[in-house]
């Protein structure tokens, strides 16, 4: 069942994502060679509760294998839903982190990918496009297009460059749940959708990688790598669908 949200609703969530918007931005600034992944899920977990939150990944999904972190940390050909641990981060690696609050029930959710060093056969090109991937998504999200727009627009920018889009992970309503109706395709999926009112609140969230489209699941239940090896970028903001268009509410 897909809910609308109320202004005030609305406002609730975007409390949330503004600390989910600092937990990117404290990780950023902790990125560098030799920094645990542990590290920056430590201090992501610190900032989260210092805020009277929540994080929103941690003992999620089957009780046989809950996530075990804070934060995704994903790292070169590992797409989404990488466990933070003793990995030792590297000059010259793709590092995506997803991060999560919750704060008075209320969810954030957001993404972005980062690289440690200078980026170097086409990666710079793959992070970027990826960003206005997620960039032309949010634009799309407005009162009187469907989800399809959404897709078609991620996809458009996407595809001139032959990157792979993965399709076995989508976007996704949010708010008083991290995972809500509808689901948001980063391609066109041969349906229109949903049409797009005020109060409906969304997480985009393109995944393109250099190579195909595929992905596997590692033996740990979580993390999911591109099936060919190749590296990945991924991005995501929560957003609000609003009269006045899309307003994202995980900045600062």
């Amino acid at each position: 069942m897909v809910t609308r949200k109320s202004p005030a609703e609305i406002e609730k969530m975007r409390r949330a994502g503004r600390i989910v918007a600092e937990v990117l931005a404290l990780a950023e600034s902790e990125l560098r060679p030799g920094v645990t992944t542990a590290h920056l899920d430590r201090i992501a977990e610190r900032h989260i509760r210092a805020a009277g939150a929540v994080p929103s990944f941690k003992g999620y999904g089957d009780r046989r294998n809950p996530f075990p972190a804070t934060l995704c940390i994903s790292i070169d050909d590992e797409v989404v839903h990488g466990i933070p641990g003793e990995r030792t981060i590297q000059e010259g690696q793709t590092v995506s982190i997803d991060a999560g609050a919750i704060l008075d029930g209320w969810h954030g959710d957001a993404a972005r990918t980062f690289f440690v060093g200078e980026p170097q056969n086409g990666v710079a090109e793959l992070i970027d496009t990826t960003r206005l991937a997620l960039l032309a998504g949010i634009a799309a999200a407005r009162p009187g297009n469907r989800i399809g727009d959404i897709s078609a627009a991620i996809e458009d920018v996407a595809s001139p460059h032959g990157y792979g889009i993965v399709r076995q992970f989508v976007g996704h309503g949010i708010g008083t749940e991290m995972h809500q109706e509808p689901q948001v395709p980063n391609y066109r999926a041969g349906a229109k959708g949903l049409e797009l009112v005020p109060g409906i609140c969304l997480a985009i969230e393109p995944m393109l990688t250099l190579g195909s489209h595929e992905v596997a699941l590692k033996s740990d239940g979580w993390t999911v790598v591109t099936r060919d090896g190749s590296l990945s970028a991924h991005f995501e903001h929560t957003i609000a669908v609003t009269e006045d268009g899309p307003q994202i509410l995980t900045t600062i």
